[in-house]
């Protein structure tokens, strides 16, 4: 019989802050904190809806480097536009996702997109650091644009609620997202009062983020929005109700990478040396650069 995976930490924050003046974000777990517990997942952040006037510059963060990770970027309202040194474009809106490998290293910036900018209105979104293994980490550099229609909703039971598939496989059904290591990344969509038992491999790593709405986890340990649950690797279900009115979640599941994690700033290696190559590599221009 499948042993239910148990939480070990429950993050709330409610201090969001400025990332650029685009994106107000909750910062849930980062890799100081939580890097090898969470691993591949180093970082999320989630940007509540908010309300942006018109206007002809468009917000967001300007051009920066990465290196050593990959960047997942998930819009569920509004409308944002990407550019690197790769030469890599791509505008994204409701239901798309942006997953951009550093890799090697990459300067790129995020920002609202032009047309979307004049017009103004609702910013939601959220963005996830997966972690690279040292063997990827110098690997060039990529681009994915995952548009809505690309990725698989699978209807769970009774009109219970939906599942997107965005990387990994649930139950049958495998998303579009290329990925360098194992790992599960679902926009889990709960009806009010309705429940469902989600099946994962035994020794992975799993956090679940409650964006909006209630939740109950195996029947235990309830939390509302916004909130990352962290559970122990072993194990292999996780029942989550919904309260009283609908819930927004987004799963991440993944293999950890058991390796030592040396960070700073947009550079995530694996020893300290590592990232002082980095900073001189992006001082010298060879991550490339936007014009």
């Amino acid at each position: 019989m499948a042993q239910p995976k148990q939480i070990s930490e429950v993050i709330q924050n409610d201090q969001p802050h400025w990332v650029g003046d685009g994106f107000r974000v909750y910062s849930l777990f980062s890799m100081q904190e939580h890097g090898e517990k969470l691993s591949p997942f180093l970082l999320f952040d989630y940007a509540a809806p908010t309300q942006f006037p018109p206007t002809d510059k468009p917000r967001g963060v300007d051009s920066h480097p990465h290196k050593g990770f990959e960047t997942v970027t998930i819009v569920y309202q509004g409308a944002l536009e990407h550019r690197d040194s790769t030469g890599s474009h791509g505008t994204i809106g409701p239901g798309d996702v942006q997953w951009m490998t550093a890799a090697a290293g990459i300067v790129h910036e995020e920002k609202h997109e032009r047309q979307w900018s004049r017009q103004g209105g609702v910013m939601q979104m959220a963005q996830l650091w997966v972690n690279l293994p040292a063997q990827f980490k110098s690997a060039t550099p990529g681009y994915q644009t995952i548009l809505k229609d690309q990725i698989p909703t699978v209807a769970l039971p009774e009109g219970g609620g939906t599942v997107r598939i965005i990387a990994g496989q649930y139950q049958d059904t495998k998303g579009p997202a290329k990925t360098f290591t194992p790992v599960n990344v679902f926009d889990l969509r709960l009806k009010a009062g309705h429940s469902t038992t989600l099946h994962l491999p035994d020794g992975f790593n799993t956090a679940i983020t409650a964006m909006d709405g209630a939740v109950t986890y195996n029947d235990q340990t309830s939390v509302q929005s916004v909130s990352v649950a962290i559970f122990d690797p072993a194990g292999e279900t996780i029942r989550i109700e919904a309260g009283d009115r609908d819930a927004m979640l987004l799963v991440l599941n993944g293999r950890p990478i058991n390796e030592p994690i040396a960070a700073y700033g947009p550079f995530v290696m694996n020893h300290p040396d590592e990232i002082k190559e980095a900073i001189a590599d992006f001082r010298a221009g060879k991550m490339g650069r936007l014009d």
